[in-house]
């Protein structure tokens, strides 16, 4: 144990935030999750931890404490203002370095004194001393510094530029990275992969899941959870619950524990149910009031079964319909340049009805760029772009989640649709949890949250078809992403967005885009195959272990490990080309029967040439036809090999 709290409760003005407040850092590595809904008090447990807000005092006969091993080093992200900002970011960051480097002169004079001085006390002193400049990074800290950097998107020309000219998240960029150099023995991390781009979340992910200390974390971001972490701490109704294993064995588990409790309940109210009923029948019989008693006595000695608390899985839901369907075309962009004064991407892109694309990439790169020009709010710079037959376009811009005004909220939505009946409107904004005083509220005094709801809310009452969507799970939890996530997979229209959530890109996005500075690449089977395809080089993974002694041993080779097919894993990935496949089979056979009704046009008989045309197009979707039932055929042959 490092860190523990035990009995804690945390209040503010009379009310109790948190009670039973029973956490531990077991070990100096463990990687912890706390999680649970938007305002439980994840955040307020951490500045516990830091000690910004202390443990209410309470009367009680209960042991009520914070408990440390040591004096453990505790780091935590905040916004924060620099000492000097005309200092460079390379000085500033420098700074974390120092007792790096006053141990490596400490050393060196050990060094240079050990000439003379050949006494085993000195020996020993500098053994500790190594042992703790190994500890503390010291043999790897200069490459540490250099791969942070330029993982968090900073340049060697950054380096020598003036805090000053950095902007407000860049100077949080800056502080996040001189947290992790640092090195604290307790990392706390409070949504670390907000406004991170993709690659750089799974740099980091590599990165704190090798770090050499212990992390509490705090992140609505699955799959991150999932390769980091070996516990999680749930936040449900001002309560704490520990599980062992990452999120996804989390949920197993609570899921596991609410079914065992709800039939244990089940079972004993059954039980009480039947004594008490047996006494009911016999209690005023003479020879059986000893055995009724015997049997109420049974009950009051029972250690009664609570029933168990339902899910906290309250999040918004609407079951939105398209007011009209597309034709089977619903998006071409040709040779489209995107960007304002110079040209940031180049996108060819043909969509079809019930297409959901998931568009990836780094920060600045041109995904919402793209975004704004399909609507109109950017011109494009060359090519074009054109929607399908009855295309009706519903945008989410992320800036949505700053819309302010003075209005109530009720009022707010009322204006756009004024034919509304007030029962009506309050509906519609309930299925979104903006209910009761809520609705009262003016817009300005929202959470990101609720006016993302908002939001979202009025773009599905306008019944679109297609919806073009940036970054919308910004400011929601994971109850709420999951619920987004039923939301679009169910939608019978089309879908493009950008999100850096791996886990609803993967979920949600049957094909993807990756934009990048060689261009736009396009994945038809989704994330699955961008994780096979994408470069998994490991020039920038740091080795925290690395020390002069550990150099020279030599490591093991691990070919039989990386050999390991998994054979599920291989499996999936068939099935799901299998069933890619089977849609663009069905949508060819489709179209050549399409085709072969217009041959049989009496407007064509005889227009020779137009009668030729179409017979070619048929030819050629007949071979691209036979060309992927092959195709179809081997990956079955394949997944017969498998078992």
């Amino acid at each position: 144990m490092i860190y523990q709290i035990h009995n804690g409760a945390v209040m503010y003005g009379g009310d109790t935030i948190l009670s039973g407040i029973n956490f531990e850092i077991k070990n100096n590595r463990e990687k912890i999750a706390v999680v649970g809904r938007n305002g439980c008090g994840k955040t307020t447990l951490l500045k516990l931890i830091t000690g910004e807000v202390d443990l209410a005092k309470r009367d009680s006969d209960e042991d009520i404490y914070i408990a440390k091993t040591g004096n453990p080093q505790i780091g935590y992200l905040k916004q924060m203002a620099f000492a000097d900002d005309t200092v460079t970011l390379e000085t500033e960051v420098k700074k974390v370095f120092e007792p790096i480097r006053a141990m490596q002169r400490t050393m060196d004079d050990m060094v240079a004194r050990m000439q003379t001085d050949h006494s085993e006390k000195l020996l020993e002193q500098y053994t500790r001393l190594q042992e703790q400049f190994n500890y503390i990074g010291g043999y790897y800290y200069e490459k540490e510094y250099e791969i942070v950097l330029k993982k968090f998107g900073f340049t060697d020309e950054d380096k020598k530029k003036p805090l000053s000219d950095f902007s407000g998240g860049q100077r949080t960029k800056i502080a996040f990275v001189k947290l992790l150099l640092e090195k604290p023995d307790i990392l706390l991390l409070d949504e670390p992969t907000n406004h991170l781009d993709i690659e750089t979340v799974e740099w980091l992910e590599g990165y704190l899941k090798d770090y050499p200390r212990a992390i509490v974390l705090v992140s609505h971001d699955r799959m991150f959870l999932d390769n980091i972490v070996e516990t999680v701490y749930e936040i449900e109704y001002g309560k704490m619950t520990r599980y062992s294993g990452n999120y996804t064995k989390f949920i197993e588990l609570k899921k596991e524990a609410y079914e065992k409790q709800k039939k244990d309940y089940e079972a004993q109210q059954k039980e009480i149910k039947r004594l008490r009923d047996w006494v009911e029948q016999w209690k005023n019989t003479p020879t059986k009031v000893a055995t009724a008693r015997s049997k109420l006595k049974a009950i009051e000695h029972m250690e009664i079964v609570e029933a168990p608390d339902r899910y906290d899985t309250k999040s918004f839901k609407a079951s939105f319909v398209p007011l009209r369907e597309t034709g089977k075309d619903v998006l071409f962009v040709k040779d489209l340049g995107i960007g304002y004064d110079k040209l940031l991407e180049t996108v060819n892109l043909d969509m079809k009805k019930g297409e959901k694309i998931g568009i990836i990439g780094g920060n600045g790169i041109g995904k919402s760029t793209f975004l704004k020009t399909l609507v109109g709010t950017v011109e494009p710079l060359s090519g074009e772009f054109k929607y399908g037959v009855n295309v009706d376009v519903g945008y989410f811009d992320q800036q949505m989640a700053q819309y302010t005004s003075d209005k109530t909220v009720i009022d707010d939505y009322w204006d756009m649709f004024p034919n509304l009946t007030e029962t009506e409107v309050r509906s519609d904004l309930g299925a979104f949890l903006l209910r009761g005083d809520d609705v009262f509220k003016q817009v300005s005094m929202l959470s990101g949250g609720e006016r993302v709801r908002l939001a979202l809310c009025k773009i599905f009452k306008t019944g679109p078809n297609f919806l073009i969507l940036d970054e919308p799970t910004n400011h929601m939890d994971i109850v709420g992403k999951e619920t987004l996530e039923s939301m679009l997979k169910d939608f019978a229209g089309s879908v493009i967005f950008v999100s850096h959530d791996r886990y609803f890109v993967k979920k949600v996005a049957s094909r993807l885009l990756e934009f990048t500075s060689d261009g736009v690449k396009t994945y038809d089977f989704g994330y699955e195959e961008y994780e096979e395809k994408r470069n998994g080089g490991n020039d920038s993974k740091i080795d925290f272990g690395a020390s002069k002694k550990q150099e020279a041993v030599t490591e093991q080779p691990k070919s039989s490990q990386n050999a390991y097919n998994n054979p599920g894993k291989e499996r999936s990935k068939i099935q799901k080309k299998m069933e890619k496949l089977e849609e663009q089979i069905s949508g060819l056979e489709d179209t050549i029967a399409a085709k072969k009704d217009e041959l049989q046009n009496p407007a064509y008989a005889s227009n020779y040439s137009k009668l030729t045309e179409i017979q070619g197009e048929i030819d050629a979707a007949e071979e691209n036809l036979l060309n992927l039932m092959d195709e179809w055929g081997e990956l079955d042959k394949s997944l017969s090999e498998l078992g």
